[in-house]
């Protein structure tokens, strides 16, 4: 595993580098396919902050924590990668015991889901109220349209609380 570690508005004694080194090396035990960990070590005003991104098989998990302490912000964000691994791990489990091919390897591109069914229709332009009438009519939990006014695509789904929101591309 490459361990590359980032230091932004603090020196990085090498007791610091080593301490992160070390905890971040734990995970290797559980996970053997970690390419690359980043660690960014940052300090604003008093607050220290670590964040860690691992690199395992094409996914990335990924932890911050803010606290008083650079050392208990090392600390934290392991805990939480902790539990992200594990997570990880289980899933990566579960898939394997669901699969008829044991001999694929989880998270290549062979063991994603294939696409079951696919549909195409023109898409016209409206309102977001016309797409939610439309939502409405069709019964379904999303709609897709090209807004009227921007010409831009847009997505308009049902919420679980049964208000709508809109998926809509930044400017």
């Amino acid at each position: 595993m490459n361990i590359i570690i980032n230091g932004r508005h603090l020196e990085l004694t090498d007791t610091l580098k080593n301490y992160a080194e070390d905890k971040i090396q734990k995970f290797s035990k559980y996970l053997t396919n970690i390419s690359e960990a980043t660690i960014t070590l940052s300090v604003e005003k008093y607050r220290h902050k670590a964040e860690v991104l691992l690199k395992v098989n094409g996914a990335m998990i990924q932890a911050e924590s803010i606290t008083g302490d650079m050392y208990s912000s090392v600390d934290e964000v392991v805990e939480k990668l902790g539990r992200q691994v594990k997570k990880h791990k289980e899933k990566l489990v579960s898939h394997r015991k669901g699969e008829e091919n044991v001999s694929e390897v989880p998270g290549s591109e062979e063991s994603f889901q294939p696409v079951i069914k696919m549909k195409a229709y023109d898409i016209k332009p409206m309102t977001p109220e016309e797409a939610a009438m439309q939502l409405e009519l069709l019964e379904k939990t999303f709609f897709v349209f090209t807004d009227s006014s921007s010409g831009n695509i847009n997505v308009l789904y049902k919420r679980k609380d049964g208000h709508f929101g809109l998926i809509a591309p930044a400017k």
